[in-house]
């Protein structure tokens, strides 16, 4: 038996993450809620929108 590492490009994470087999935000790991037609991160406020492909808007929040 040998050990395969197990690397993904972000592209596929955020394949994964528009399709729904994955709940993890990419930028800080915390879960992601679908917000009408976007995946919103309540934590850091990144945010995946429908239609905009590959494309991850990070709003970063002090405080």
């Amino acid at each position: 038996m040998t050990v395969v590492a197990l690397n993904r490009t972000l592209d596929q994470e955020l394949l994964a993450l528009s399709r729904g087999a994955s709940l993890e935000c990419l930028a800080c790991g915390e879960f992601v809620m679908r917000i009408g037609s976007a995946l919103e991160c309540p934590e850091c406020g990144s945010r995946l929108e429908e239609g905009q492909e590959n494309q991850l808007a990070l709003g970063v929040h002090a405080g």
